[in-house]
């Protein structure tokens, strides 16, 4: 375990995001504070997990986690801010999210997301410590059924397969139907189509 903060810290909550790399949606983050009294089995790397295991622990940090919260930030702030700010933004919105106030905050990567408590950004954290690899799943599961919902909101482009991230089959239905107002065009991929149907 990581722990760079002073051991004084009580509380602490555990922030990550997930969807940085794809060419339409939100960036979504969750921030989770884990009950201290009540053990989660399993806790890792969202990107480690099957989608049946996400899908069981996120359920499972729901109901056992002291609080938690879900923070974004839509493709229209991706592209006016870019993907960092946006990101740092999501995490923000998680924390402000919170019911109960942490003593400390530890959050995936290397930057640091504007919060009212001593934070540390702990590069791996979704790896090393257990309140971020919590948020990493809550984060990875609520984008990925979000996907789910756009694919029956926009037929034809694949999102609940490729949850929006550029795949090959991704870019291929991107060249086919066009740009929606999911994607983000600020993303090479996309605005090579755009200035391709203009």
């Amino acid at each position: 375990m990581v722990d760079s903060l002073t051991e004084t810290a009580l509380i602490v909550a555990g922030i990550d995001e997930a969807g940085r790399g794809c060419l339409c949606g939100a960036v979504i983050a969750a921030a989770v504070i884990l009950h201290p009294g009540r053990s989660i089995v399993g806790l890792a790397d969202s990107k480690t997990l099957t989608p049946k295991r996400r899908e069981a622990l996120a359920a499972e940090v729901k109901e056992k986690a002291l609080d938690w919260a879900i923070g974004r930030a839509e493709a229209s702030e991706i592209d006016r801010y870019n993907i960092l700010q946006a990101s740092l933004l999501a995490m923000q919105r998680a924390f402000e999210g919170l019911s109960v106030q942490p003593d400390a905050v530890k959050v995936d990567g290397n930057r640091i997301p504007e919060v009212s408590c001593p934070t540390d950004a702990i590069v791996g954290g979704d790896r090393l410590v257990s309140e971020i690899s919590a948020a990493s799943i809550l984060a990875k599961v609520e984008r990925d059924n979000e996907m789910k919902i756009m694919n029956s909101l926009f037929p034809g482009y694949g999102f609940s397969k490729h949850k929006g991230y550029p795949t090959k089959m991704h870019k291929q239905r991107l060249l086919a139907h066009g740009v929606t107002v999911l994607h983000r065009t600020s993303y090479r991929p996309v605005k090579d189509v755009m200035t391709d149907e203009s």
